[in-house]
């Protein structure tokens, strides 16, 4: 028992010492992963394989979609699937910009750079796009970090942005738009919106839970 205590010691000081491109203590030690090493694209892949290559990482394990004006970059879909889980991230966007995260590829949290709005909605910052807009609007300014949780668990979708909790247990049995496929029933992969506009994530970490 004591020997296993000092492994687990040392295993959270060594990710603690390592920094930013790597879990939290606290996140390591209640079954967190990470799903983006910050360091090259390793478990992900293009939507489409001929698509354009938008995405790239940048020093500090910063993943970043660079999509000019009048151009479309390219979705970023993990290798595995998944079903029910929790997942954390962050992101960040200039003014206007638009993005979004997938759960399961068919249910999208929406990510738009819209502060200026100050206004909830079914397509604002932080909605089940198209489905149910945030019970609170808790956007930050564009070129800010902002910070994610989203937990789906069969049907049911619960969000926290920036340490508020937006969505509580919202059921959700239908694709909402640009999904990979309307396999509601099925497992299926993170994926990151890139057609749209510019979007950079850190810090993206999984805890797969068991199966309802």
């Amino acid at each position: 028992m004591i020997m296993k205590k000092t492994m687990k010691l040392i295993t959270l000081a060594t990710l603690m010492a390592l920094g930013p491109l790597t879990l939290s203590a606290a996140d390591a030690d209640n079954g967190f992963r990470p799903l983006f090493n910050g360091k090259d694209l390793t478990g992900w892949k293009l939507r489409h394989a001929d698509g354009h290559k938008s995405w790239s990482v940048l020093p500090g394990g910063i993943l970043k979609n660079t999509v000019e004006k009048g151009t479309h970059g390219t979705d970023l879909v993990t290798e595995q699937k998944f079903w029910n889980f929790t997942v954390r991230y962050e992101f960040m966007t200039p003014d206007g910009s638009n993005s979004g995260f997938y759960l399961r590829g068919r249910h999208e949290i929406q990510i738009l750079g819209d502060y200026k709005s100050g206004e909830a909605s079914k397509t604002c910052n932080g909605s089940i796009y198209n489905f149910k807009a945030p019970d609170k609007f808790v956007t930050k300014p564009g070129g800010e970090w902002q910070s994610a949780e989203a937990t789906i668990i069969g049907d049911r979708i619960t969000v926290i942005l920036n340490g508020v909790k937006i969505h509580d247990n919202v059921q959700c049995d239908q694709p909402t738009g640009s999904e990979i496929d309307g396999q509601v029933n099925e497992p299926g992969p993170i994926f990151l919106q890139g057609d749209h506009g510019t979007v950079s994530f850190r810090n993206i970490r999984i805890k797969e839970l068991p199966k309802e």
